[in-house]
């Protein structure tokens, strides 16, 4: 860790410790999850090249994905009444494969303020004030973010305080890289809830039809997954286990939807808490406003547990 934080600065590594876990974020840095280790065993995925990562804006540990989660169709999108223009060669946008925006603005050039550090509490706030960031998304708010490591694992909440003018449309999601250590990715177990599977095209876009997907609970193996879900109940749990541990997503409120990414052949699985579904900004599906001066909460827990 400590080239990492010259690179980010000293001052924005904040350590959590509770019984077995001990957790790393980077307030500094978007907030990101860089750490958690479970009896010293690292939980999550694709920390190991955080200098590249802040470099090139990619995904890594636990991000917050802001204003939207995933992708978009378009570099335009209109919501809560207002006609938005993305600027394809704005630093403070992402592009997926296929050239689309994804992940709203890289946890990288987002500093957060921290305004609560105890060793098993970390509060943080951002103000979405900035020229910059409006003109990726015009709508002013706040966004809070209280981590707290309990015996049970790790729970981020997440509120959105809306400024005074407008609605403030609610499209975030986090994208958790989780692994089991000391186990191959093809022995995994995933274990996910019934649910509805939302029918991608070809570029990833939700189309608008679903389909009944059966609970699963089965060995990774040649499993390839990188699809959308509503969910049943905002009360659930995806997990993974295998070595004698397991590792879960519990949904405990506010994320209706879920991205799952388990792609064959990489030795991680997100299993991705969502406030909207992907395009939400765009196709006005599955999208909720806050309303202007009100605020909105959404919670979810890493529970690792020992078998």
């Amino acid at each position: 860790m400590p080239a990492r934080a010259r690179l980010l600065g000293e001052e924005s590594v904040h350590r959590l410790v509770s019984g077995d876990f001990e957790a790393v974020f980077l307030p500094g840095a978007g907030m990101l999850g860089v750490s958690l280790r479970h009896r010293g065993a690292e939980i999550l995925r694709r920390v190991d090249d955080l200098d590249g990562a802040f470099t090139q804006g990619g995904t890594a540990g636990i991000p917050l994905l802001h204003p939207w989660a995933n992708r978009l169709a378009q570099w335009r999108y209109r919501a809560a009444g207002r006609d938005v223009d993305l600027d394809s060669a704005s630093p403070l946008l992402h592009r997926d494969a296929n050239g689309l925006p994804i992940h709203g603005v890289p946890w990288s050039m987002l500093a957060w303020d921290v305004s609560t550090a105890t060793p098993t509490l970390l509060g943080a706030r951002l103000d979405w004030t900035r020229d910059d960031l409006l003109a990726v998304f015009p709508f002013p708010h706040r966004l809070e973010i209280a981590v707290r490591l309990a015996g049970n694992g790790l729970t981020l909440q997440t509120t959105l305080v809306a400024g005074p003018g407008n609605p403030v449309p609610l499209s975030f999601g986090f994208h958790p890289y989780l692994g089991l250590p000391g186990l191959p990715r093809d022995e995994w177990r995933l274990t996910l809830p019934a649910m509805r599977r939302l029918e991608l095209d070809a570029l990833g876009i939700p189309t608008g039809a679903e389909e009944a997907f059966e609970a699963l609970d089965a060995v990774l193996g040649e499993f390839d997954f990188d699809d959308g879900f509503a969910l049943l109940d905002e009360r659930t749990s995806l997990s993974l286990s295998g070595g004698g541990r397991r590792v879960s997503v519990e949904f405990l409120a506010g994320y209706r939807f879920a991205q799952i990414y388990a792609p064959r052949g990489r030795e991680f699985v997100a299993l991705e808490p969502m406030t909207a579904p992907t395009n939400a900004l765009a196709s006005g599906t599955g999208l909720r406003l806050v309303n202007p001066g009100a605020g909105f909460s959404a919670a979810f827990r890493i529970r690792v547990e020992s078998t």
